[in-house]
């Protein structure tokens, strides 16, 4: 209860184990609160057929490569395991069951409470939770009529619940298209898109995409340190498995509807057709209440930050944010090198308040 800590690590997800490395490299004292009972962040609950989208190769944490293949593209459950065998490598000082409801800070001291009743204190913080437990789905016109089911990509697991149904999957980036055209497969679906999807080939001239956004610079350019926002793509990286069934209309595609009715869904030219399922594939908003009290957030809840240092709460960090440094930022090839970073930063800070 009076130990101060210098850092502790606010999520135990892949940003959560990298920070966790290079503070244990430069000797700090510190602890990582993980809100469950496995620190491998939101890969549980990711879909069953999911792949990283970038090679076993360039997808590490700092310290241990992935095994096997360098050159193959690891499944959810290989993901899982290799984040597990991470922390028991370097022995992590994980606390689990540990969900932090509340963040204030007295002088130069955070106080950190979590919901099973703990109290913990820290010279600073970083914070790694990410977004995946808010996940985002736009309102539309007349979905209080709607009698069928509307759920967020973030809740489907597997096509099994969905055979023979009507289902429309909202979206256009990689988690939309691949969910649609696995469960194209086993029932009449449908990818609701504002344009159309567009497909860029995994593999560029024998090499992986990733080889040469790593080559340019572009994977790692830090756009940020000159006032600009990282660029988002639109695009789908296609591994060889997305062209032929979005070409051969399994799934096909059809520009957003726009309302809902009691039986299913308004196309733009007012056709109604009768639909089971509208699955959002909409991505996800920050969601850091906790840091309410400390003055850390904007008026929209995100991080007031710049490169992932607080610019408004002193010795308050964050690893995870999308575009926070890079291009490469929130993946998992990209966070070790943030977390790399904000550490620096956070020891130079620690000096100041010796």
């Amino acid at each position: 209860m009076n130990r101060i800590w210098d850092a502790i690590v606010i999520g135990g997800g892949q940003a959560g184990l990298a920070s966790g490395y290079h503070l244990q490299k430069n000797e700090l004292q510190f602890l990582i609160l993980e809100s469950e009972e496995q620190a491998t962040g939101s890969w549980p609950k990711y879909y069953d057929s999911l792949k990283l989208f970038s090679p076993a190769r360039f997808s590490a944490l700092p310290g241990i490569k992935i095994s096997g293949d360098p050159d193959r593209y690891p499944t959810k459950l290989e993901v899982i395991s290799y984040l597990e065998d991470y922390q028991k490598h370097f022995n992590l000082p994980i606390v689990k069951n540990s969900k932090v409801i509340s963040v204030v800070k007295d002088n130069k001291v955070y106080m950190i409470q979590t919901a099973s009743g703990s109290t913990y204190k820290a010279k600073t913080i970083i914070n790694v939770t990410g977004s995946f437990n808010n996940p985002f789905t736009p309102y539309i016109k007349g979905k209080e009529l709607f009698k069928g089911r509307t759920i967020h990509s973030a809740d489907y697991l597997t096509p099994e619940a969905f055979i023979n149904q009507r289902v429309v999957v909202v979206g256009s980036r990689n988690s939309a298209v691949q969910i649609a055209i696995e469960l194209a497969d086993v029932s009449n679906t449908t990818l609701a898109v504002r344009h159309p999807v567009k497909i860029v080939s995994q593999k560029i001239l024998g090499k992986d995409l990733h080889f040469w956004l790593r080559i340019i610079g572009f994977d790692t350019f830090p756009f940020w340190k000159f006032g600009k926002k990282v660029p988002t793509s639109d695009s789908v990286i296609d591994s060889g498995n997305f062209k032929e069934p979005l070409d051969k209309g399994k799934p096909d595609q059809k520009q957003m509807f726009t309302s809902f009715y009691s039986e299913g869904v308004v196309w733009p030219d007012g056709t109604k057709e009768p639909v089971d399922t509208v699955i959002f594939a909409t991505g996800y908003q920050s969601n850091f209440p906790y840091l309410l009290e400390v003055e850390a957030l904007d008026a929209e809840g995100n991080p007031i930050h710049a490169g992932g240092v607080s610019t408004s709460t002193p010795g308050l960090y964050y690893v995870g944010i999308e575009g926070q440094r890079s291009f490469a930022s929130a993946t998992l090839r990209g966070v070790g090198s943030d977390a790399g970073y904000v550490v620096r930063k956070l020891l130079a800070y620690l000096e100041t308040i010796k």
